[in-house]
């Protein structure tokens, strides 16, 4: 174990290591629901689905044909043309979220804040298009003609990087890249950077532009992916429902500004929640599978509410991984039964990738997004195209419609290929 390691464990598993406290005061969103905070919360809340016929690229040849892109996304109305031909998909997202975020929090980067102010952005796979695109240039026309912008417009960690250039963040700056955890990481390692006092404000979340052929080629030959609702793309998300047959991929960037809340209260900034637990852990199990029973996700929502103070009976809402995998929804539901207990059945425990698709290492982002969103607006979305419940998943998943109800502590899982599990305790202020 090398002392990062050593510290993270620290900070986790021992609350007097704990002594700030850090809330969210801006959202940035670019989702396949809607482009900003208050259009992906509203379609979000009104069922609206973003799954639909992939229109990035041909798909003749493909068992799938379908995916939750984000529409009439221009960068230029983000960064100037020459800067968005130099950044792959996925960065555009995420300065576009950023910048919104960092709008929304009413915040700037200024001389006397810069190196207060950090960025670590996850994302699960980076630049994926540029190399595939780069990769053919050098079979097609050979070694010479792969541009020389290959590796700074690939590498995953290009988002923070991106972000930090445009905005003048000096503070703390890195990327998480664990699959579909990623988001949920980034943001559980501001959390501690922030409490560890190294930062007073971070611009933190995920991005993920993995609508691409050779991803949507490799994941549906490894039958992980819903492959027969070409013709009802609407449907084919369907989490914890008897029917589901894998998740549908999507695209998109959620970004959140954390920061102490002694930094928020001083400059009287909106506060939506407050971010006050975080577990991750690994399931020593299968590189793309749970364990049936769930047990790493179970430790890592364990872990998480012991980092937050917070008892199980305490917890109102989950937002839950679901990706409409049959194992993964079941492993999930059967963690959290071992978790909450009886409790479990009086818990609301959406599924927004029903909507959403899966924006794999961008999903933690938007999750959390709608997370604090529940809290600050006393409702909490539905989870669509659940009709025939699996006897597995037994749940309230909040079926079709939103919900109005008081959310004090809500819950965020994300889990990624690997085994790596992440869960944020959100908490109303």
């Amino acid at each position: 174990m090398g002392p990062r390691s050593h510290a993270a464990v620290c900070f986790l598993w021992y609350p007097k290591y704990v002594n700030k406290r850090i809330v969210v005061t801006g959202i940035g969103a670019v989702t396949p629901l809607g482009i900003g905070k208050d259009a992906y919360w509203q379609n979000l809340t009104a069922g609206v689905c973003g799954v639909g016929p992939i229109t990035l690229f041909d798909t003749e040849g493909f068992d799938v044909k379908i995916a939750a892109e984000v529409k009439g996304f221009d960068p230029t109305a983000y960064v100037t043309s020459k800067e968005a031909r130099r950044m792959d998909r996925f960065v555009q997202f995420a300065v576009a979220a950023s910048l919104m975020a960092l709008e929304d929090a009413g915040l700037s980067v200024t001389e006397q804040n810069a190196e207060r102010v950090g960025v670590v952005i996850g994302s699960g796979i980076g630049g994926l298009q540029t190399l595939e695109d780069q990769v053919r240039i050098l079979v097609e026309k050979g070694p010479s003609r792969v541009s020389p912008f290959l590796v700074p417009m690939m590498i995953g960690n290009m988002a923070s990087g991106h972000v930090s250039i445009l905005t003048g963040a000096k503070g703390p700056n890195s990327c998480t890249t664990t699959a579909c955890a990623s988001s949920a990481h980034a943001l559980g390692d501001s959390l501690e950077i922030l409490r560890r006092g190294a930062a007073d404000v971070m611009i933190t979340g995920g991005a993920e532009a993995g609508v691409v052929p050779v991803s949507i080629a490799g994941f549906s030959n490894m039958k992980a992916m819903a492959s027969n609702f070409n013709d009802n793309p609407t449907a084919a998300s369907r989490p914890f429902d008897a029917n589901r047959s894998g998740f549908v991929i999507g695209e998109g960037a959620g970004i959140m500004i954390l920061e102490t809340l002694e930094h928020a209260e001083a400059r009287g900034a909106h506060i939506y929640a407050e971010l006050v637990g975080y577990g991750m852990t690994g399931d020593a199990y299968h590189m793309s599978s749970p364990p049936p029973d769930g047990n790493g996700v179970a430790r890592a929502v364990s872990y998480a509410l012991k980092n937050a103070g917070i008892e199980p009976e305490q917890v109102q809402h989950v937002n839950a991984h679901a990706t409409s995998t049959p194992l993964g929804d079941k492993a999930e539901v059967a963690a959290l039964r071992s978790v909450f207990g009886d409790h479990f059945d009086s818990l609301a425990v959406c599924a927004t990738k029903s909507m959403t698709g899966h924006l794999l290492g961008g999903a933690g982002g938007i999750e959390a997004a709608a997370t604090v969103l529940s809290i600050a607006e006393s409702l909490v979305p539905p989870t669509i195209n659940y009709e025939t419940p699996d006897p597995d998943c037994i749940v309230d998943c909040v079926p079709g419609v939103a919900r109005k109800m008081n959310v004090d502590v809500a819950v965020c899982n994300n889990f990624g290929f690997g085994g790596h599990n992440a869960v944020l305790v959100f908490k109303k202020v």
